[in-house]
């Protein structure tokens, strides 16, 4: 399992940077979400808050966070993320059930059954609090 770190920009500094961050959580609030955008392409990372694990073995190369933060870059597969930050707040809007954000090439779809985010690629992630799985 290849794990990479991920760092979220929260603060934009800069007005035009504004429309290219947008932060989203699912209907219960378990699922924190950032879609971004920047010089380097797109990328979104879901965090939740409650899960049963479905990656248990931490990576020797990851001293922060682990197994409860999942990412995608729109290109290249899904991954789980090493991270020592949160993209959770508690304004962020609601993404509800069938609805779907987009953003650099990135998409994320809400459902009752989960949070699923993909590239143009097909390659993404699929969380719940009971199961999770990156491709």
């Amino acid at each position: 399992m290849k794990v990479r770190l991920f760092a979220a920009v929260l603060a934009v500094t800069s007005p035009a940077l504004a429309d290219d961050y947008i932060g989203f959580q699912s209907p219960t609030g378990n699922i924190q979400c950032g879609l971004y955008r920047g010089g380097q392409g797109a990328s979104v990372r879901c965090d939740l808050m409650e899960l049963t694990p479905s990656y248990t073995r931490q990576p020797a190369d990851c001293e922060f966070d682990w197994g409860s933060s999942f990412a995608v870059d729109d290109v290249g597969k899904g991954y789980l993320a090493c991270v020592s930050d949160a993209v959770g707040d508690p304004s962020n809007g609601v993404l509800p059930y069938g609805e779907a954000i987009s953003l650099g090439g990135i998409s994320c779809v809400s459902a009752k059954t989960g949070m699923t985010c993909t590239n143009a690629e097909g390659h993404g992630f699929t969380v719940s609090k009971a199961k999770q799985k990156v491709y």
